[in-house]
């Protein structure tokens, strides 16, 4: 295992951040670490990159514990915190080779080239950092947290910020990095971690309330319910909707548009149809939207 997490427990003053927390994560695994705002998932990344103590429990990383051989878990881990800490009147490169000496790293000049093309940095290579936009900037970040090749790169909120193209682009860049080496993310966007995840830790007020792949959550969690958007060209009423067959809801989202709730496996689009025919309507629009993560987080971390 390159994570062991065992019993866990963080107190700051008289709040607990953690309670208890127990996981692990295989070597060559992606894992989403999600959560809302003060649930302790930055705390659990502090702890495992020994920048804070636990309070109590163990911890280790690619074998070492993070308490009595901190220095041989840093050298392991690449980490890139929430807030990116980068010196912004620094060049790109002259603040990777300020780390490449950091990390007494050989060869530091072909190991910057190689950081740069790995990150896509190419083309902004000559500025400050100062000067970067928000996405080139998380992949200086990224580069600094690789460029000592770690075995286990965990990452804070690593696309906080980013618009849509520069989301993409990081998003590849650590589906890539996941293929050689363990990675541990936390996010808030629930798509990112389902493109990106082979598994999912979710914790709420210190305590993990959920630990699966993805589909399996949504399976379990949410009872194999599934929602149909369907556009009629007349007025029709909710209670009317409910008599369709496995229909456990319906929301009128706006003129004739519908949502509807679904429970179960069967695929009851016929039986909309025929609810249409039967009641003089015309179906315009008709769609069929699987539950998503985000749904299952809403659900564990109200």
């Amino acid at each position: 295992m390159s994570i062991i997490v065992n019993n866990i427990t963080k107190i700051y003053g008289e709040q607990k951040a953690l309670d208890s927390v127990s996981f692990e994560v295989s070597e060559g695994e992606i894992v989403g670490f999600l959560g809302p705002n003060g649930a302790g998932k930055s705390t659990m990344m502090k702890i495992l990159t020994c920048f804070i103590p636990q309070t109590s429990g163990t911890a280790s990383v690619c074998g070492f514990d993070v308490a009595e051989q901190n220095l041989e878990v840093r050298r392991q881990v690449g980490y890139l915190p929430e807030h990116n800490p980068l010196y912004l009147e620094m060049y790109v490169k002259e603040y990777l080779e300020f780390i490449a000496g950091l990390h007494h790293i050989q060869n530091v000049k072909e190991r910057i080239s190689e950081m740069i093309e790995v990150t896509g940095l190419q083309i902004e290579q000559k500025k400050k950092i100062g000067a970067l936009s928000k996405g080139y900037r998380q992949r200086v970040g990224l580069a600094q947290a690789l460029i000592h090749d770690p075995k286990v790169l965990i990452l804070d909120e690593p696309t906080t910020g980013l618009d849509p193209n520069q989301l993409e682009e990081i998003r590849n860049l650590i589906i890539n990095v996941g293929k050689k080496k363990t990675v541990m993310l936390s996010t808030h966007i629930m798509q990112e971690v389902e493109a990106m995840c082979d598994r999912v830790i979710i914790v709420n007020k210190g305590v993990i309330v959920a630990n699966n792949d993805t589909k399996t959550l949504r399976k379990t969690q949410l009872e194999n319910k599934y929602i149909i958007v369907v556009e009629f060209d007349k007025t029709t009423s909710k209670t009317s909707l409910k008599t369709i067959n496995h229909v456990t809801d319906a929301v009128n989202i706006k003129d004739n548009l519908w949502q509807l709730e679904v429970t179960g496996e069967k695929d009851i689009r016929p039986d909309v149809f025929q609810y249409a025919v039967q009641n003089n309507l015309a179906v315009l629009t008709l769609n069929k939207e699987e539950q998503k993560l985000e749904d299952v987080f809403k659900k564990l971390t109200k």
